[in-house]
Protein backbone atom coordinates (compact mmCIF):
# COMPACT_ATOMS: atom_id res chain seq x y z
CA UNK A 1 0.00 0.00 0.00
CA UNK A 2 2.66 2.49 0.99
CA UNK A 3 4.98 1.55 -1.83
CA UNK A 4 2.05 1.94 -4.26
CA UNK A 5 1.39 5.40 -2.89
CA UNK A 6 5.04 6.34 -3.27
CA UNK A 7 5.06 5.08 -6.83
CA UNK A 8 2.11 7.40 -7.64
CA UNK A 9 3.38 10.59 -6.00
CA UNK A 10 7.01 10.59 -5.00
CA UNK A 11 9.14 9.13 -7.79
CA UNK A 12 9.09 12.06 -10.20
CA UNK A 13 10.78 15.34 -9.21
CA UNK A 14 8.43 18.26 -8.74
CA UNK A 15 8.55 21.27 -11.07
CA UNK A 16 9.82 24.60 -9.81
CA UNK A 17 6.79 26.40 -11.21
CA UNK A 18 3.23 25.44 -10.32
CA UNK A 19 0.58 24.78 -12.92
CA UNK A 20 -1.71 27.63 -13.93
CA UNK A 21 -3.75 28.70 -10.94
CA UNK A 22 -1.37 27.09 -8.45
CA UNK A 23 1.35 28.59 -6.30
CA UNK A 24 5.11 28.18 -6.58
CA UNK A 25 6.80 24.91 -5.74
CA UNK A 26 10.34 25.75 -4.67
CA UNK A 27 13.53 23.85 -3.99
CA UNK A 28 12.76 24.18 -0.28
CA UNK A 29 9.44 22.42 -0.88
CA UNK A 30 11.24 19.60 -2.68
CA UNK A 31 13.59 19.22 0.27
CA UNK A 32 10.57 18.97 2.58
CA UNK A 33 9.09 16.27 0.34
CA UNK A 34 12.31 14.28 0.59
CA UNK A 35 12.03 14.50 4.38
CA UNK A 36 8.43 13.31 4.11
CA UNK A 37 9.53 10.36 2.00
CA UNK A 38 12.11 9.41 4.60
CA UNK A 39 9.46 9.50 7.33
CA UNK A 40 7.11 7.44 5.16
CA UNK A 41 9.85 4.87 4.75
CA UNK A 42 10.37 4.77 8.50
CA UNK A 43 6.65 4.42 9.24
CA UNK A 44 6.24 1.73 6.58
CA UNK A 45 9.31 -0.07 7.88
CA UNK A 46 7.82 -0.07 11.34
CA UNK A 47 4.58 -1.56 9.94
CA UNK A 48 6.52 -4.27 8.16
CA UNK A 49 8.53 -4.86 11.33
CA UNK A 50 5.48 -5.49 13.53
CA UNK A 51 4.01 -7.68 10.78
CA UNK A 52 7.19 -9.76 10.78
CA UNK A 53 7.09 -9.93 14.58
CA UNK A 54 3.47 -11.11 14.39
CA UNK A 55 4.37 -13.87 11.94
CA UNK A 56 7.35 -14.99 13.99
CA UNK A 57 5.35 -14.91 17.24
CA UNK A 58 2.60 -17.01 15.73
CA UNK A 59 5.14 -19.48 14.36
CA UNK A 60 6.91 -19.65 17.71
CA UNK A 61 3.61 -20.19 19.50
CA UNK A 62 2.62 -23.03 17.21
CA UNK A 63 6.09 -24.54 17.77
CA UNK A 64 5.47 -24.60 21.54
CA UNK A 65 7.83 -21.76 22.46
CA UNK A 66 5.68 -20.77 25.44
CA UNK A 67 2.92 -18.44 26.59
CA UNK A 68 4.89 -15.29 25.99
CA UNK A 69 4.36 -15.64 22.23
CA UNK A 70 0.67 -14.84 22.73
CA UNK A 71 1.53 -11.50 24.32
CA UNK A 72 3.95 -10.67 21.51
CA UNK A 73 1.50 -11.73 18.81
CA UNK A 74 -1.31 -9.67 20.36
CA UNK A 75 0.88 -6.59 20.61
CA UNK A 76 2.11 -6.98 17.03
CA UNK A 77 -1.40 -7.59 15.73
CA UNK A 78 -2.77 -4.49 17.41
CA UNK A 79 0.25 -2.52 16.21
CA UNK A 80 -0.53 -3.53 12.62
CA UNK A 81 -4.15 -2.48 13.06
CA UNK A 82 -3.13 0.89 14.50
CA UNK A 83 -0.56 1.45 11.74
CA UNK A 84 -3.02 0.57 8.97
CA UNK A 85 -5.77 2.74 10.47
CA UNK A 86 -3.51 5.77 10.77
CA UNK A 87 -2.04 5.15 7.30
CA UNK A 88 -5.58 5.22 5.93
CA UNK A 89 -6.42 8.41 7.86
CA UNK A 90 -3.26 10.26 6.78
CA UNK A 91 -3.47 9.13 3.17
CA UNK A 92 -7.16 10.03 2.94
CA UNK A 93 -6.28 13.68 3.53
CA UNK A 94 -4.34 13.95 0.26
CA UNK A 95 -5.51 11.13 -2.05
CA UNK A 96 -7.70 8.06 -2.33
CA UNK A 97 -5.96 5.14 -0.56
CA UNK A 98 -4.77 2.65 -3.18
CA UNK A 99 -6.86 4.57 -5.73
CA UNK A 100 -10.14 3.21 -4.38
CA UNK A 101 -13.17 5.55 -4.58
CA UNK A 102 -13.86 5.36 -0.85
CA UNK A 103 -16.21 8.10 0.44
CA UNK A 104 -14.68 10.95 2.46
CA UNK A 105 -11.14 10.42 1.12
CA UNK A 106 -8.86 12.75 -0.87
CA UNK A 107 -10.27 15.49 1.35
CA UNK A 108 -7.90 18.31 0.40
CA UNK A 109 -8.15 17.91 -3.41
CA UNK A 110 -11.92 17.41 -3.43
CA UNK A 111 -12.83 19.86 -0.65
CA UNK A 112 -10.26 22.54 -1.52
CA UNK A 113 -12.81 25.20 -2.44
CA UNK A 114 -14.96 24.48 0.63
CA UNK A 115 -11.86 24.61 2.82
CA UNK A 116 -10.96 27.97 1.27
CA UNK A 117 -14.45 29.28 1.96
CA UNK A 118 -14.33 28.01 5.53
CA UNK A 119 -10.89 29.53 6.02
CA UNK A 120 -12.13 32.88 4.70
CA UNK A 121 -15.16 32.78 6.99
CA UNK A 122 -12.99 31.80 9.96
CA UNK A 123 -10.59 34.69 9.33
CA UNK A 124 -13.46 37.12 8.87
CA UNK A 125 -15.24 36.09 12.06
CA UNK A 126 -12.23 35.70 14.33
CA UNK A 127 -9.62 38.13 12.99
CA UNK A 128 -11.49 40.83 11.07
CA UNK A 129 -14.30 41.63 13.49
CA UNK A 130 -14.43 45.19 14.73
CA UNK A 131 -14.08 44.25 18.40
CA UNK A 132 -11.05 42.01 17.80
CA UNK A 133 -9.27 44.66 15.75
CA UNK A 134 -10.09 47.42 18.23
CA UNK A 135 -8.93 45.34 21.22
CA UNK A 136 -5.69 44.41 19.49
CA UNK A 137 -4.90 47.98 18.46
CA UNK A 138 -5.68 49.24 21.96
CA UNK A 139 -3.29 46.72 23.49
CA UNK A 140 -0.51 47.84 21.16
CA UNK A 141 -0.65 51.48 22.32
CA UNK A 142 0.18 52.99 18.93
CA UNK A 143 -0.12 56.59 20.10
CA UNK A 144 2.44 56.17 22.89
CA UNK A 145 4.84 54.22 20.68
CA UNK A 146 4.48 56.69 17.83
CA UNK A 147 5.17 59.56 20.20
CA UNK A 148 8.34 57.95 21.55
CA UNK A 149 9.49 57.18 18.03
CA UNK A 150 8.87 60.69 16.69
CA UNK A 151 10.49 62.29 19.74
CA UNK A 152 13.81 60.86 18.54
CA UNK A 153 15.56 63.52 16.43
CA UNK A 154 16.93 60.90 14.04
CA UNK A 155 13.46 59.55 13.34
CA UNK A 156 12.04 63.05 12.91
CA UNK A 157 14.77 63.73 10.34
CA UNK A 158 13.87 60.52 8.50
CA UNK A 159 10.18 61.37 8.40
CA UNK A 160 10.94 64.92 7.24
CA UNK A 161 13.16 63.61 4.46
CA UNK A 162 10.55 61.07 3.36
CA UNK A 163 7.80 63.69 3.38
CA UNK A 164 10.01 66.01 1.33
CA UNK A 165 10.70 63.25 -1.18
CA UNK A 166 7.00 62.41 -1.43
CA UNK A 167 6.12 66.09 -1.88
CA UNK A 168 8.70 66.54 -4.62
CA UNK A 169 7.49 63.38 -6.32
CA UNK A 170 3.86 64.49 -6.20
CA UNK A 171 4.69 67.92 -7.61
CA UNK A 172 6.80 66.32 -10.33
CA UNK A 173 4.03 63.94 -11.38
CA UNK A 174 1.39 66.67 -11.53
CA UNK A 175 1.21 68.44 -14.87
CA UNK A 176 1.43 72.22 -14.53
CA UNK A 177 -1.26 72.79 -17.16
CA UNK A 178 -3.74 70.59 -15.29
CA UNK A 179 -3.05 72.20 -11.93
CA UNK A 180 -3.15 75.70 -13.40
CA UNK A 181 -6.50 74.98 -15.00
CA UNK A 182 -7.90 73.62 -11.73
CA UNK A 183 -6.52 76.50 -9.65
CA UNK A 184 -7.73 79.12 -12.11
CA UNK A 185 -11.19 77.58 -12.32
CA UNK A 186 -11.42 77.19 -8.54
CA UNK A 187 -10.39 80.78 -7.84
CA UNK A 188 -12.72 82.16 -10.53
CA UNK A 189 -15.67 80.05 -9.35
CA UNK A 190 -15.08 80.99 -5.72
CA UNK A 191 -14.79 84.68 -6.59
CA UNK A 192 -17.95 84.58 -8.71
CA UNK A 193 -19.90 82.79 -6.01
CA UNK A 194 -19.02 85.18 -3.20
CA UNK A 195 -19.89 88.88 -3.08
CA UNK A 196 -16.79 90.88 -2.26
CA UNK A 197 -18.17 94.37 -1.69
CA UNK A 198 -19.24 93.88 1.97
CA UNK A 199 -15.88 92.34 2.83
CA UNK A 200 -14.01 95.18 1.17
CA UNK A 201 -16.24 97.67 2.97
CA UNK A 202 -15.57 96.11 6.37
CA UNK A 203 -11.84 96.02 5.71
CA UNK A 204 -11.81 99.64 4.51
CA UNK A 205 -13.83 100.75 7.53
CA UNK A 206 -11.35 99.11 9.89
CA UNK A 207 -8.38 100.61 8.03
CA UNK A 208 -9.86 104.11 8.27
CA UNK A 209 -10.75 103.64 11.94
CA UNK A 210 -7.17 102.57 12.71
CA UNK A 211 -5.68 105.36 10.59
CA UNK A 212 -3.98 102.91 8.31
CA UNK A 213 -4.88 104.94 5.21
CA UNK A 214 -2.94 108.03 6.33
CA UNK A 215 0.37 106.75 5.06
CA UNK A 216 -1.20 106.30 1.66
CA UNK A 217 -2.53 109.87 1.80
CA UNK A 218 0.94 111.07 2.87
CA UNK A 219 2.51 109.27 -0.07
CA UNK A 220 -0.03 110.72 -2.52
CA UNK A 221 0.54 114.26 -1.20
CA UNK A 222 4.32 113.93 -1.41
CA UNK A 223 4.18 112.56 -4.93
CA UNK A 224 1.64 115.23 -6.00
CA UNK A 225 3.84 118.02 -4.59
CA UNK A 226 6.95 116.70 -6.28
CA UNK A 227 5.10 116.32 -9.58
CA UNK A 228 3.74 119.89 -9.42
CA UNK A 229 7.21 121.26 -8.70
CA UNK A 230 8.68 119.32 -11.60
CA UNK A 231 5.87 120.00 -14.10
CA UNK A 232 4.83 123.56 -13.19
CA UNK A 233 5.08 124.77 -16.80
CA UNK A 234 2.83 121.97 -17.97
CA UNK A 235 0.17 122.92 -15.41
CA UNK A 236 0.27 126.60 -16.34
CA UNK A 237 0.17 125.75 -20.06
CA UNK A 238 -2.84 123.50 -19.51
CA UNK A 239 -4.68 126.26 -17.60
CA UNK A 240 -3.78 128.92 -20.19
CA UNK A 241 -4.80 126.64 -23.03
CA UNK A 242 -8.27 126.30 -21.57
CA UNK A 243 -8.87 130.08 -21.46
CA UNK A 244 -11.23 131.78 -23.97
CA UNK A 245 -9.63 132.99 -27.18
CA UNK A 246 -10.64 136.60 -26.68
CA UNK A 247 -8.67 137.06 -23.40
CA UNK A 248 -5.21 138.63 -23.62
CA UNK A 249 -2.31 136.25 -23.34
CA UNK A 250 -0.73 137.98 -20.33
CA UNK A 251 -4.02 137.56 -18.50
CA UNK A 252 -4.04 133.83 -19.34
CA UNK A 253 -0.50 133.49 -18.07
CA UNK A 254 -1.39 135.42 -14.95
CA UNK A 255 -4.38 133.19 -14.25
CA UNK A 256 -2.35 130.03 -14.98
CA UNK A 257 0.41 131.14 -12.64
CA UNK A 258 -2.12 132.00 -9.96
CA UNK A 259 -3.88 128.61 -10.28
CA UNK A 260 -0.57 126.75 -10.19
CA UNK A 261 0.62 128.58 -7.06
CA UNK A 262 -2.69 127.98 -5.27
CA UNK A 263 -2.64 124.34 -6.24
CA UNK A 264 0.96 123.99 -5.07
CA UNK A 265 0.15 125.75 -1.81
CA UNK A 266 -2.86 123.49 -1.22
CA UNK A 267 -0.86 120.31 -1.81
CA UNK A 268 2.03 121.58 0.33
CA UNK A 269 -0.26 122.42 3.24
CA UNK A 270 -2.02 119.12 2.93
CA UNK A 271 1.35 117.35 2.95
CA UNK A 272 2.66 119.21 5.96
CA UNK A 273 -0.50 119.53 8.09
CA UNK A 274 -1.81 116.24 9.56
CA UNK A 275 -5.00 118.05 10.60
CA UNK A 276 -5.64 119.71 7.24
CA UNK A 277 -9.36 119.94 6.42
CA UNK A 278 -8.81 118.11 3.15
CA UNK A 279 -7.45 115.13 5.03
CA UNK A 280 -10.62 115.10 7.12
CA UNK A 281 -12.62 115.19 3.91
CA UNK A 282 -10.68 112.16 2.66
CA UNK A 283 -11.44 110.36 5.93
CA UNK A 284 -15.15 111.13 5.58
CA UNK A 285 -15.16 110.08 1.94
CA UNK A 286 -13.52 106.74 2.73
CA UNK A 287 -15.86 106.17 5.67
CA UNK A 288 -18.92 106.88 3.53
CA UNK A 289 -17.57 104.72 0.73
CA UNK A 290 -16.96 101.82 3.15
CA UNK A 291 -20.56 102.18 4.38
CA UNK A 292 -21.86 102.18 0.80
CA UNK A 293 -19.86 99.05 0.03
CA UNK A 294 -21.55 97.29 2.89
CA UNK A 295 -25.11 98.57 2.59
CA UNK A 296 -25.78 100.41 -0.69
CA UNK A 297 -27.22 97.97 -3.31
CA UNK A 298 -26.16 100.10 -6.27
CA UNK A 299 -22.55 100.40 -5.09
CA UNK A 300 -22.39 96.68 -4.37
CA UNK A 301 -23.79 95.87 -7.81
CA UNK A 302 -21.16 98.09 -9.45
CA UNK A 303 -18.39 96.35 -7.55
CA UNK A 304 -19.70 92.94 -8.64
CA UNK A 305 -19.77 94.05 -12.29
CA UNK A 306 -16.24 95.38 -11.96
CA UNK A 307 -15.14 92.12 -10.36
CA UNK A 308 -16.60 90.09 -13.21
CA UNK A 309 -14.94 92.31 -15.79
CA UNK A 310 -11.56 92.02 -14.07
CA UNK A 311 -11.76 88.25 -13.63
CA UNK A 312 -12.82 87.83 -17.24
CA UNK A 313 -9.71 89.51 -18.61
CA UNK A 314 -7.11 87.17 -20.10
CA UNK A 315 -4.29 88.91 -18.27
CA UNK A 316 -5.89 88.15 -14.91
CA UNK A 317 -6.46 84.48 -15.83
CA UNK A 318 -2.85 84.19 -16.97
CA UNK A 319 -1.72 85.73 -13.69
CA UNK A 320 -3.79 83.25 -11.67
CA UNK A 321 -2.47 80.33 -13.70
CA UNK A 322 1.15 81.46 -13.48
CA UNK A 323 0.88 81.73 -9.69
CA UNK A 324 0.98 77.91 -9.51
CA UNK A 325 4.34 77.78 -11.24
CA UNK A 326 5.82 80.20 -8.72
CA UNK A 327 4.31 78.33 -5.76
CA UNK A 328 5.46 74.96 -7.14
CA UNK A 329 9.04 76.17 -7.68
CA UNK A 330 9.12 77.64 -4.18
CA UNK A 331 7.82 74.42 -2.56
CA UNK A 332 10.21 72.17 -4.53
CA UNK A 333 13.19 74.36 -3.64
CA UNK A 334 12.19 74.37 0.03
CA UNK A 335 11.69 70.58 0.02
CA UNK A 336 15.14 69.98 -1.50
CA UNK A 337 16.98 72.29 0.89
CA UNK A 338 17.66 70.55 4.21
CA UNK A 339 18.02 73.91 5.96
CA UNK A 340 14.94 75.52 4.42
CA UNK A 341 12.36 77.07 6.70
CA UNK A 342 9.76 74.59 5.48
CA UNK A 343 11.77 71.51 6.43
CA UNK A 344 12.94 73.01 9.71
CA UNK A 345 9.37 73.82 10.68
CA UNK A 346 8.15 70.34 9.70
CA UNK A 347 10.96 68.75 11.71
CA UNK A 348 10.21 70.93 14.73
CA UNK A 349 6.51 70.12 14.45
CA UNK A 350 7.23 66.39 14.35
CA UNK A 351 9.51 66.57 17.37
CA UNK A 352 6.93 68.61 19.27
CA UNK A 353 4.19 66.17 18.32
CA UNK A 354 6.33 63.23 19.40
CA UNK A 355 7.11 64.79 22.77
CA UNK A 356 3.45 65.59 23.40
CA UNK A 357 2.34 62.13 22.34
CA UNK A 358 4.87 60.44 24.57
CA UNK A 359 3.71 62.41 27.66
CA UNK A 360 0.07 63.37 27.13
CA UNK A 361 -2.23 60.47 27.90
CA UNK A 362 -5.31 62.23 26.57
CA UNK A 363 -3.61 62.91 23.23
CA UNK A 364 -2.50 59.28 23.09
CA UNK A 365 -6.10 58.21 23.64
CA UNK A 366 -7.25 60.53 20.86
CA UNK A 367 -4.70 59.19 18.39
CA UNK A 368 -5.50 55.61 19.37
CA UNK A 369 -9.19 56.34 18.95
CA UNK A 370 -8.67 57.87 15.49
CA UNK A 371 -6.56 54.94 14.34
CA UNK A 372 -8.92 52.38 15.83
CA UNK A 373 -11.89 54.04 14.17
CA UNK A 374 -10.14 54.23 10.79
CA UNK A 375 -8.89 50.64 10.86
CA UNK A 376 -12.19 49.24 12.15
CA UNK A 377 -14.05 51.13 9.44
CA UNK A 378 -11.78 49.73 6.72
CA UNK A 379 -11.91 46.20 8.14
CA UNK A 380 -15.67 46.08 8.66
CA UNK A 381 -16.46 47.83 5.39
CA UNK A 382 -14.19 45.70 3.26
CA UNK A 383 -14.33 42.48 5.26
CA UNK A 384 -16.05 40.67 2.41
CA UNK A 385 -13.40 41.75 -0.10
CA UNK A 386 -10.60 40.70 2.26
CA UNK A 387 -12.02 37.25 2.95
CA UNK A 388 -12.90 36.77 -0.71
CA UNK A 389 -9.22 37.19 -1.46
CA UNK A 390 -8.55 34.04 0.60
CA UNK A 391 -11.48 32.15 -0.90
CA UNK A 392 -10.76 33.09 -4.50
CA UNK A 393 -7.02 32.50 -4.13
CA UNK A 394 -7.55 28.99 -2.74
CA UNK A 395 -10.14 28.29 -5.45
CA UNK A 396 -7.62 29.26 -8.13
CA UNK A 397 -5.04 26.73 -6.94
CA UNK A 398 -4.60 23.46 -8.81
CA UNK A 399 -6.06 20.70 -6.59
CA UNK A 400 -3.34 18.09 -7.10
CA UNK A 401 -0.52 20.56 -6.84
CA UNK A 402 -2.05 22.14 -3.73
CA UNK A 403 -2.35 18.72 -2.09
CA UNK A 404 1.29 17.95 -2.79
CA UNK A 405 2.49 21.28 -1.47
CA UNK A 406 0.50 21.00 1.75
CA UNK A 407 1.71 17.44 2.21
CA UNK A 408 5.30 18.65 1.78
CA UNK A 409 4.83 21.09 4.66
CA UNK A 410 2.90 18.95 7.17
CA UNK A 411 3.43 15.40 5.89
CA UNK A 412 6.46 14.73 8.10
CA UNK A 413 4.44 15.40 11.24
CA UNK A 414 1.59 13.27 9.88
CA UNK A 415 3.96 10.33 9.44
CA UNK A 416 4.70 10.56 13.18
CA UNK A 417 0.99 9.90 13.68
CA UNK A 418 1.43 6.60 11.84
CA UNK A 419 4.44 5.73 14.00
CA UNK A 420 2.58 6.68 17.16
CA UNK A 421 -0.43 4.67 16.00
CA UNK A 422 1.74 1.61 15.56
CA UNK A 423 3.33 1.97 19.02
CA UNK A 424 0.11 2.90 20.85
CA UNK A 425 -1.79 0.13 19.05
CA UNK A 426 0.80 -2.42 20.10
CA UNK A 427 0.66 -1.24 23.72
CA UNK A 428 -3.13 -1.25 23.70
CA UNK A 429 -3.23 -4.75 22.21
CA UNK A 430 -0.74 -5.99 24.79
CA UNK A 431 -2.82 -4.51 27.65
CA UNK A 432 -6.08 -5.94 26.30
CA UNK A 433 -4.51 -9.37 25.84
CA UNK A 434 -2.99 -9.25 29.33
CA UNK A 435 -6.28 -8.24 30.93
CA UNK A 436 -8.19 -10.95 29.07
CA UNK A 437 -5.67 -13.58 30.19
CA UNK A 438 -5.79 -12.31 33.75
CA UNK A 439 -9.58 -12.81 33.84
CA UNK A 440 -9.31 -16.21 32.25
CA UNK A 441 -9.97 -15.21 28.61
Amino acid sequence: MEWMERTQTDTAPQPDVAPAGGFGYSAADEEKRRAVRRMKTLATGLLLGVALVYVLAKWAGSAGAGGWTGFVAAAAEAGMVGALADWFAVTALFKRPMGLPIPHTAIIPTKKDQLGQSLGDFVGENFLSGEVVRRRLRSVGIGRRLGGWLADAHNADRVTAELSTALRGALTVLRDSDVQAVVGEAITRRADAQEIAPGIGSMLEKIVADGGHRRVVDLVCVRAHDWLVEHGDSVMTAVSGGAPGWTPRFVDRKVGDRVYKELLRFVTEMRDMPEHPARGAVDRFLTDFADDLRHDPETRARIERLKSEVLGRGEVQDLIASAWGAVRAMIVAAAEDERSELRLRVRAALLSLGQRLSRDGRLQDKVDGWLEGAVVYVVTTYQGEITSLITETVASWDAEHTSKKIEAHIGRDLQFIRINGTVVGALAGLCIYAVSRAFGG
